[in-house]
C-alpha cells in the first residue's frame, strides 16, 4: 500500500463513524485528482494536491469537540496540526507537508489563492459542496462565475450541473 491508500485510511480511521465527512473528503480528492490531471500538474505538484484534498477538512472533528461547531475558520486554525501529523507520520518530505497544512489553513479563504494546487482544491471542494448542499442553479452560477478558474474544473462544474 503507498502512502496515499495509508492516508486514505488514516483518514477513514479519523472520521470513523461519521460517512458523510468520509464521503466527502473521498469525492474531493477524487476530483481534484481528476482536474489536476486535466490540468497537467506536475508530480510534485499532484502529490501535494492529492494529499491536501484528502485532509483538507481534517480539522472539523476536533473544531466540533473543541467549540461545538466547525466553521470554516476554525478549520483553517485546527486542521494544519493534525495535518502535519499524519503526513510526518506517512513520511512525506517537509516541503509537501509544509504546502499541504498551509493550503488546510487556507482552504476557505478564496481571495488569496496562490498556486494550481489550491485553486484545484477550492474547486473540487465547492464541486462537491455545490452537490451536497443541493444548491440552485443560480448558486451555482455565481459560484461558477466568482470561484473557477481551470479550464477543467469549469468543464466539470458545467457538465455536473448543466449550466
Amino acid at each position: 500500500m503507498d502512502k496515499k491508500d495509508r492516508l486514505i485510511h488514516m483518514m477513514i480511521e479519523h472520521d470513523s463513524g461519521d460517512p458523510w465527512m468520509i464521503q466527502h473528503f473521498l469525492k474531493v480528492h477524487e476530483l481534484s485528482r481528476i482536474i489536476g490531471m486535466m490540468e497537467g500538474l506536475s508530480e510534485e505538484e499532484m502529490e501535494i494536491l492529492e494529499a491536501a484534498s484528502m485532509v483538507h477538512d481534517i480539522g472539523i472533528k476536533v473544531s466540533r469537540e473543541k467549540y461545538g461547531e466547525s466553521s470554516g475558520k476554525l478549520q483553517e486554525k485546527e486542521g494544519p496540526p493534525y495535518a502535519r501529523r499524519f503526513l510526518e507520520r506517512l513520511e512525506y518530505k517537509e516541503n509537501v507537508i509544509d504546502r499541504v497544512c498551509y493550503l488546510v489553513a487556507h482552504h476557505h479563504t478564496y481571495d488569496e489563492i496562490d498556486g494550481r494546487d489550491y485553486q484545484i482544491l477550492v474547486e473540487a471542494d465547492f464541486l462537491v459542496n455545490l452537490y451536497e448542499k443541493s444548491k440552485g442553479k443560480g448558486a451555482i452560477e455565481k459560484v461558477y462565475e466568482e470561484i473557477f478558474r481551470t479550464e477543467s474544473g469549469k468543464k466539470l462544474c458545467r457538465q455536473m450541473f448543466g449550466i
